[in-house]
């Protein structure tokens, strides 16, 4: 194809801000750049609409009317910054409340038919045009040191305007989605005029081989970025064979030929839901029917053009994904999406990155044209739009790296698509700007989703796991996982971690262990660290399923209560304990019941019962139990604050506190009668304080007598 050059109609293309650098008040100049060009493209795309209509309709029923996202980028600054406590005042309370939360395309088939009443178009305007004024002043007089860090104001305007970068291509997807007669186009927002109307003129695709390794995932550069795409992860690849171009329409176009929206075997159980409920037979841009591809037409944004069969296909990562099922059975090989450690690789072959292009390497960055181009037009080492054009389905659902850390002023950016249900795009598309072009940029969307996307293939034998792993909303669950892993409280240590080390004191053999009433397990894998075997048993299989999770070396994410419906996302790993995998097998997690213990032989050299008894309906039939399970010389650890309920034990059942023949008898008393026979107590008991939260400002702070007994 020829080469081409930018488009001088188009809104400028800009660069992402360096967060570093050494003069304060060129950066801030900079930042004030940044966010005027940021604003003025914006605006500049909503003077496609040409009706009413356009501004104040759904496009589609999962997602607010196009009136909605021109206030909310606006309200957004003045919601994070009242957050942040960087301006004490609104400027307008109906409209922020009102444009705060956009529409989270959760479902398919959830519509959502809430109705607001929206403010006139001169009304957001003129809120724009205040808020516009107010950041203005803001960027001018803000405290900035360099480099600008999460904690900095200057970090919030970014936050804003890289927020405002993603509802410009969000929205002009939304355009792309209204009817074609309520939009126009415009000499600032121009169509390519390089397009093969012939499926025959379309060049045929081809494979190059990757060589495969070790790839490091992780942002690293000197630029904003979001909460998900710090920290780092090491992904292993086979060699694989990547499809030189993306999918154009000509080549999609075969597997439409072939019925492929009529056969469920190319779907899997979601995609062919999907297909089902949208009753379609082919990509949703596509205007006609398939039965007549030469009358076809392709929906751009603001109009609709003869079909450009070089074009990429535009797809849901649904119909991608059968697409490569169907082309695996044609061609024999295991043809699939890539993952995103394979993008990666390919990434490669693009030098630099987008804040440093003299020219944008492809169709991206809003540097050529506002629409797709031909799958041919720009070389990037061997392949083709690697990046720009349109953005690469991934198999990858989004998930935090090892090292995640949830923005406080924004945790509900990521955590709530790490779910399994939301794949990554990789690459950009023609009108991905700012932290969208970056190589680090990592944004999912549910897999019925449309964007500017669309796909090339590999061959590759590569699984990503597609499990569901939200965040655990158990209350029970979460106050245990921040009571075993959580941060230290007023100074009090890991209440496992402190038991552990006093048990060790305690034992000269140190074969294997039974950690009972073992929860999430922190003190099991504490004991791992000492004993060769270790048994983690429980009577909650929810509380093992999270243990056998952590011992998988994934992390587990939980929700703490904040203060009434807020919550704080928090997540724990192994590695962050000095954990690995190789202590983690030392461990059999198991439910049991601690009052219905299966007879063993005595093979114990510890047994610890932590905060266990007074939560038995059976404590001294535990006690009898658990006795012939250690060795001779073997050591007993209980620990208890005591705290004797009815809903736990029958008070008949009850150990200590209680009036026997008319005189107080403590469960220290008891547990002595109890365990004389067999052991010896060794030391006077101590007092082990633990503190539990409850939410932000309410605590448990407790103190439990801890015991230590010898069998004879």
């Amino acid at each position: 194809m020829t080469p081409v050059h930018s488009h001088r109609d188009l809104p400028a293309p800009t660069r992402t801000l360096l967060l570093s650098g050494q003069n304060i008040e060129q950066k801030r100049a900079e930042l004030l750049s940044y966010f005027h060009q940021t604003w003025e493209q914006y605006e500049s795309l909503f003077t496609c609409l040409a009706d009413p209509q356009a501004w104040f309709t759904k496009a589609i029923p999962l997602r607010h009317p196009l009136i909605f996202y021109f206030g909310h980028t606006a309200t957004f600054y003045i919601n994070k910054l009242m957050a942040g406590r960087y301006i004490d005042a609104r400027l307008d309370d109906r409209i922020e409340a009102m444009m705060a939360i956009g529409v989270d395309e959760m479902s398919w088939d959830d519509l959502n038919d809430n109705h607001y009443t929206w403010p006139t178009i001169d009304e957001v305007r003129d809120y724009r045009r205040r808020v516009k004024a107010l950041i203005s002043d803001l960027i001018k007089t803000l405290p900035l040191s360099l480099p600008i860090q999460w904690d900095s104001p200057a970090w919030v305007i970014l936050m804003g305007i890289e927020h405002e970068r993603i509802h410009l291509e969000t929205s002009s997807v939304l355009i792309r989605q209204l009817p074609v007669d309520w939009v126009t186009p415009q000499p600032a927002w121009p169509v390519c005029p390089l397009a093969r109307h012939q499926r025959q003129d379309v060049p045929a695709n081809s494979l190059i081989s990757m060589p495969g390794g070790t790839v490091t995932l992780g942002k690293t550069d000197d630029t904003y970025g979001w909460d998900n795409e710090y920290g780092s992860q090491q992904v292993a690849l086979q060699p694989f064979k990547a499809s030189k171009m993306l999918v154009s329409n000509a080549e999609f176009f075969e597997f439409v030929r072939a019925g492929g929206y009529q056969e469920a075997r190319w779907w899997d159980d979601e995609g062919w839901g999907w297909c089902q409920f949208a009753q379609t037979e082919m990509p949703t841009f596509w205007v006609g029917t398939p039965a007549m591809p030469d009358q076809l037409k392709l929906r751009l944004m603001c109009e609709e053009v003869a079909m450009p069969w070089d074009w990429p296909a535009e797809v849901n990562q649904l119909e991608a994904a059968a697409f490569c099922r169907w082309k695996a059975d044609q061609s024999g090989m295991p043809i699939q999406l890539p993952c995103e450690a394979e993008w990666y690789q390919l990434r490669e072959q693009v030098a630099g990155d987008q804040p440093h292009w003299e020219q944008a390497p492809g169709n991206i960055n809003l540097a050529y044209w506002a629409s797709s181009s031909p799958v041919d037009q720009f070389a990037q080492g061997e392949f083709f739009d690697i990046v720009g054009n349109v953005w690469q389905w991934t198999t990858t659902p989004t998930n935090g790296f090892e090292g995640f850390k949830v923005h406080p002023l924004y945790d509900d950016f990521s955590t709530p698509t790490f779910d399994g249900k939301h794949s990554l795009i990789k690459g950009g598309s023609w009108i991905s700007t700012g932290n969208e072009a970056l190589k680090s940029a990592r944004y999912a969307f549910r897999r019925h989703f449309f964007q500017h996307a669309g796909f090339r293939y590999v061959v590759s034998s590569h699984q990503e796991s597609m499990t569901l792993n939200p965040y655990e909303t158990d209350a029970m669950v979460s106050q245990y996982l921040d009571f075993q892993y959580g941060p230290r409280y007023f100074g009090v240590d890991n209440y496992a971690e402190s038991l552990v080390k006093l048990a060790l004191k305690y034992t000269t053999s140190q074969t294997e262990a039974l950690d009972i009433g073992c929860a999430t397990g922190r003190a099991s894998f504490e004991l791992a660290r000492h004993f060769e075997r270790v048994t983690g048993m429980d009577y909650s299989a929810r509380f093992i399923d999270v243990a056998l999770q952590l011992t998988s070396g994934e992390d587990f994410r939980y929700v703490v209560p904040q203060e009434g419906d807020l919550v704080e996302y928090r997540q724990v790993r192994l590695k962050d304990f000095g954990l690995d995998g190789d202590l983690a097998q030392r461990i059999q997690f198991v439910q049991g019941d601690a009052c219905n213990l299966k007879p063993q032989p005595a093979r114990y050299d510890l047994v610890l019962a932590s905060n266990l008894i007074d939560r038995l309906r059976q404590p001294a039939r535990f006690l009898q139990d658990v006795t012939p399970m250690l060795r001779p010389g073997g050591i007993l650890l209980l620990s208890s604050p005591y705290t004797w309920l009815e809903e736990y034990t029958p008070k008949e059942n009850w150990l200590g506190g209680v009036r026997e023949n008319g005189e107080a008898l403590t469960t220290l008393q008891a547990l002595q009668r109890r365990l004389a026979a067999d052991f010896e107590l060794l030391d006077d008991p101590i007092d082990k304080p633990f503190v539990i939260r409850e939410t932000a400002r309410k605590f448990q702070h407790t103190l439990a007598q801890v015991t230590v007994w010898r069998k004879r």
